[in-house]
């Protein structure tokens, strides 16, 4: 009984030590959609996550589509591969994750309607750590994109 009694200040001490921890976030920026006509069966979405500490990126939701999905591309012998990253998308602290054409980036699978420049794509983006999180990503040419992987501008 009097080794129980010895630690509890020790306890005590342990709990006050310990400044309280500001919640886990997620800056969700730069997001956007690749436009794709009616009948499409597939739209790409990119964006850019900043985790505060070190998270995953486990899902993410779309009313416009039958669902959306996390992937990852990559060459293979000279074969492109897209896969869904099952296990969802690292986010170390403090690091840009950034989701962009010839990468990872989010599917849009079964669109339900055309993903029509100057409309939006609702996404809501759910971590293993931090609150879940709902956008609206603008819907841009799809050009835009092979523009900015090349770095040039709508000038050249």
């Amino acid at each position: 009984m009097k080794a129980l009694v010895a630690l509890i200040p020790l306890v005590l001490v342990a709990a006050c030590d310990r400044a309280p921890q500001a919640p886990p976030t997620v800056a969700v920026t730069d997001a956007w959609c690749r436009a794709a006509p009616a009948g499409a069966m597939t739209g790409g979405c990119y964006v850019t996550l900043t985790a505060s500490v070190e998270d995953r990126l486990v899902a993410v939701e779309t009313a416009v589509a039958e669902r959306a999905e996390i992937h990852s591309m990559d060459m293979a012998g000279g074969v492109m591969r897209m896969r869904k990253l099952e296990g969802g998308l690292p986010l170390p602290a403090g690091k840009a994750v950034a989701l962009a054409s010839g990468g990872e980036h989010l599917m849009i699978i079964g669109p339900k309607q055309a993903l029509a420049i100057g409309g939006e794509v609702p996404l809501t983006f759910k971590f293993e750590k931090a609150p879940a999180q709902s956008i609206q990503a603008p819907i841009r040419p799809a050009v835009m994109d092979h523009q900015m992987d090349h770095g040039m501008s709508h000038d050249q």
